[in-house]
């Protein structure tokens, strides 16, 4: 018994003896006032801009205006139970989402968490959602396509990878749609797509979602989301997110494309937050840096030099127009940062003309660079002929009385115009564009009923995937339009049209 007694006792001897205390220095901040999705806490001295810190009851912010006496956060998540007093804490790191191979297939919030109930996003590393654009010197002209399967599109607008190219429009005009369709298409392409839903509803998110499942296109897709029910917060920091993810795939050699789903709603949050700090409001109540916003996100998209990897980062931001009014702020901002612009006509898609593309005001500054040889041989003077035909039949409405060249570039339009209309999520592939459009720049459509002219080229597409599949494959492939391809084309265009009726 005694000798128990005594072990014991010696036990807690030698756990006293071998005890070290542990003093750790922890920053803690109070809440001074909070409401409106945002917080002023004191306390914080050593606290960084854009860095990460924890409310007492779990919710995560990030310091958004440092200033003398107090910091002004903004607050990621349910505000309404934070409380004047309130303990909080930084997290030690700047405002960072993971990435990898692991978020493909994956619904994220803006912070990298899942929304998708599939369990724990694996990742790779964590990436700062604000970095620095690659300079100068790390980069290379884009030289590549981006093939959209949008014929109109791809013909007179070509995107490359590595481009910004802005897709602006009036509400209901079909944006989003033209997004959607660019990423069905990079199906087997090896291009890594991030749609980031920029204050948008649920229900149309899970629309979106279910429509990529269906096509098989989460395969190699992520969606950051940042709903319309969420906080300010998360509608600001969700395209750097968004990019942030896109980055790490171009930063190890492969190539992304990221569409951000508006950048309106994304200026607004900016707007709304900037406010609510008692920053000093601009033209249109927008902050002084409104510009900033945007041109740090989309100069970080860029086609990277061989020495950097090769990798590609493509942007597809979309801006929403008020009755066509391209002048106003926020769209001038974007149209003067990006490589060009896409532009949807309320006009055109109310008449039947869908993608309603208005071919006068949208261009690509980045042009036939990043086109294939085959495509820019047979949509060379297709951009011209339909800018003069829309001109032309401006004008032929005033009169009854035209002379024969005129007439024959009214029908061509009409037909071309036709050609180039295209259902949504159908992109159709870089041979059967060549294809058609071989046959249009060549006059084999001008006897076909312009009310036709899309039965004759679903008719066609069937045709020419079947009974020429070895030219379509090797069309496919070389990407160029040799002699024994235009040969064969014509051949193949012949034998349709003669049992065709």
């Amino acid at each position: 018994m005694a000798e128990a007694t005594d072990s014991f006792y010696q036990s807690i001897l030698d756990q006293i003896n071998e005890y070290e205390s542990s003093v750790e220095a922890v920053e803690v901040g109070y809440v001074e006032e909070v409401g409106d999705g945002i917080a002023r806490v004191s306390g914080l001295d050593n606290v960084s801009f854009s860095e990460l810190v924890r409310f007492s009851n779990g919710v995560v912010g990030m310091a958004f205006n440092l200033e003398r006496d107090n910091v002004g956060v903004i607050v990621m998540g349910e505000f309404a139970d934070l409380k004047e007093g309130d303990e909080v804490r930084p997290l030690g790191r700047i405002a960072s989402i993971p990435v990898g191979t692991g978020l493909v297939g994956r619904v994220v919030d803006a912070l990298g968490s899942p929304l998708d109930g599939k369990g724990p996003v694996k990742f790779d590393e964590y990436y700062n959602v604000e970095r620095i654009a690659p300079g100068v010197m790390e980069r290379e002209s884009v030289n590549r396509p981006v093939q959209t399967g949008i014929m109109a599109i791809d013909a007179m607008i070509p995107i490359g990878r590595g481009q910004r190219e802005l897709i602006i429009g009036d509400r209901q005009t079909g944006k989003t749609a033209i997004a959607i369709d660019a990423i069905l298409n990079q199906k087997g392409q090896d291009v890594y797509c991030i749609y980031v839903a920029i204050g948008k509803r649920k229900g149309e998110i899970a629309r979106i979602q279910a429509l990529l499942e269906e096509y098989g296109a989460m395969d190699y897709t992520t969606i950051v989301v940042a709903s319309a029910s969420d906080p300010a917060a998360l509608n600001y920091i969700a395209p750097y997110s968004g990019c942030a993810i896109g980055e790490w795939f171009m930063e190890n050699g492969k190539d992304a494309l990221v569409v951000y789903d508006d950048l309106s709603k994304h200026a607004w949050a900016y707007r709304q937050v900037s406010l609510l700090m008692r920053r000093p409001p601009g033209r249109e109540a927008y902050p002084g840096d409104v510009f900033y916003l945007h041109s740090r996100l989309l100069e970080r998209a860029a086609q990277l030099s061989e020495a950097r990897g090769g990798g590609s980062l493509t942007a597809l931001p979309i801006i929403e127009t008020l009755l066509g009014d391209v002048s106003a702020f926020v769209p001038t901002n974007v149209i003067s940062i990006t490589d060009g612009q896409i532009y949807l006509e309320s006009d055109l898609f109310y008449s039947g003309q869908r993608p309603a593309l208005n071919v006068g005001i949208s261009v690509s500054r980045v042009g036939g660079a990043a086109q294939t040889k085959a495509m820019k041989a047979v949509a060379g003077g297709m951009r011209l002929e339909l800018a003069q035909f829309r001109s032309l039949a401006a004008f032929a409405q005033f009169g009854s009385d035209l002379d024969k060249s005129t007439q024959s570039q009214l029908d061509r339009g009409l037909r071309l115009t036709e050609l180039l209309k295209q259902n949504q999520y159908s992109p159709v592939s870089l041979a059967d564009q060549v294809a058609v459009m071989f046959a249009a720049t060549n006059d084999y459509l001008d006897d076909v009923e312009v009310d036709r002219v899309q039965d004759w080229q679903s008719g066609f597409y069937r045709f020419f995937a079947t009974q020429y599949a070895e030219l379509r494959d090797k069309l496919q492939n070389e990407k160029a339009l040799t002699d024994e391809i235009k040969a064969g084309l014509k051949k193949a265009i012949e034998d349709f049209k003669a049992n065709w009726s």
